[in-house]
């Protein structure tokens, strides 16, 4: 149901279908990631708060429907005012193209729990004031099929302008790295995440290399599906306190396919 939903809405405004990149990414980066090629990734959002009459990003997000922007639960506070700054690589540069939209309403799941963050339920929906229109750097992407689980050791990407390393600088311009999946079974293992992580999340990671970091919060996971478009099956949610590279502490993300229910009938309500 959502892949029809998601085809419909596309197809309705004339865009390019979902998960197919205009300017594909270049993916023989070095392992530690690099800078992503320009407006490769254009469902990537940055999540921003306005703080003494200046904006600044504080999570990633991801556009799923012209007027629907998909993100962590823990990057949303009611004490705060969102913009989504869509069509963007440099966040510091002015980019002919890029949008900034107003939220309408911010759904937040109703089993999220800020102070017990292992529950899950990391997963919260913005709808827009307005449709953008879709073009070269702005596309939505494609959600997985329900239910479905990565295969060991497939490679995914996460993307965001979260930090390098730990207490490294937010860069400028937008990263990826590759990032092998690890399965439940090997994640939950005592001497890895332990009973922390859920079945309604992915690991990926943990090689002590590459991970996702702070202000990478909210955004994708993007994997390739059989049919070569881009799927986004995590949202970044935590890692571990020792370091955002921690050996054996891979990236948490939200598992996207286990609530597409929820977002179909989030956005099907509202």
């Amino acid at each position: 149901m959502i892949r029809i939903l998601f085809a419909t809405l596309t197809l309705a405004t004339g865009a390019l279908s979902c998960g197919n990149p205009a300017y594909p990414p270049l993916l023989n980066r070095v392992v530690g990631g690099d800078d992503a090629r320009p407006f490769s990734w254009p469902w990537q959002v940055s999540l921003q708060y306005s703080s003494s009459g200046n904006w600044y990003h504080t999570c990633g997000g991801t556009l799923i429907a012209p007027n629907w922007v998909m993100t962590a639960a823990h990057c949303i506070s009611s004490s705060r005012t969102y913009r989504v700054f869509l069509g963007k690589f440099n966040l510091k540069a002015t980019e002919q193209g890029s949008i900034a939209a107003s939220p309408e309403k911010i759904i937040v799941h109703e089993g999220w729990n800020p102070n017990r963050v292992s529950n899950g339920n990391d997963i919260a929906l913005i709808k827009l004031s307005q449709s953008v229109a879709l073009s070269n750097q702005i596309q939505p992407a494609c959600l997985p099929p329900a239910n479905s689980l990565l295969a060991s050791g497939v490679i995914c990407y996460v993307t965001g302008w979260g930090r390098l390393y730990t207490n490294g600088a937010l860069p400028d311009k937008l990263q990826q790295g590759p990032l092998p999946v690890i399965v439940y079974a090997t994640c939950s293992l005592p001497s890895w995440w332990g009973s922390t992580v859920k079945h309604t999340m992915v690991c990926a990671g943990g090689d002590g290399v590459i991970s996702s970091c702070n202000g990478d919060s909210g955004g994708p996971l993007n994997c390739r599906g059989a049919d070569g478009k881009w799927e986004v099956h995590g949202i970044v949610s935590f890692g571990s306190a020792l370091g955002c590279n921690y050996y054996r502490k891979p990236s948490v993300f939200t598992r996207v396919s286990a609530f597409n229910n929820w977002i179909a009938t989030v956005m099907a309500n509202n």
